[in-house]
């Protein structure tokens, strides 16, 4: 069976890691990437991040943000795997590591939402709303929009093929469907 693969999947996969990897290396290098310190350069605008979501975390050496930004190396990781098996050996396993991939994604994103809500909103709560939507629930929500569209279209595509499988395992399968 062929793998389905989707531009749009691709193009999330790839576009993200960057983004990722940058964010990950702001969180793993707090506080020399914040405002004032020697690596704050590479991170400029990060200085809005800095403002919105608060330095709570890091004065009281909660190590969450770290935790979540090494799972989103491992996320990324995966993304890239899931390009190299769907497009570069069109592996049949592709839907399944990049499924893996976002939901992971998708966890760990409603995972942070939710570890803030559950504190009171400790880290984002000193916003006004303006700055809170359009800096803090705006961007964060593409990160549970777009991985819930993408777990959505590839459990489906796994579905479909557990379908075909299945019928061709019992004979009950179209000409069709054995040739897809």
């Amino acid at each position: 069976m062929a793998v389905k693969t989707r531009w749009w999947i691709s193009a999330w996969f790839i576009l993200s890691a960057p983004v990722v990897l940058w964010d990950a290396g702001y969180c793993f290098m707090r506080p020399r990437s914040m405002k004032g310190g020697d690596l704050h350069w590479i991170w400029r605008p990060y200085e809005l991040y800095q403002v919105v979501y608060g330095l709570p975390g890091l004065e009281q050496n909660n190590g969450f943000t770290n935790a979540q930004s090494f799972m989103n190396v491992v996320e990324t990781i995966l993304n890239l795997v899931y390009i190299y098996l769907a497009h570069g050996v069109q592996s049949p396993s592709a839907p399944v590591v990049g499924l893996s991939a976002v939901v992971m994604t998708l966890a760990k994103t409603v995972l942070y939402w939710l570890n803030d809500y559950y504190c009171g909103f400790c880290n984002i709560g000193h916003n006004d709303v303006f700055t809170l939507i359009t800096l803090w629930i705006i961007p964060n929500g593409i990160w549970l929009v777009i991985p819930s569209i993408i777990t959505w279209v590839l459990g489906n595509d796994i579905a479909e093929q557990l379908n075909i499988a299945s019928k061709v395992a019992t004979g009950k399968a179209t000409k069709t469907q054995k040739t897809k």
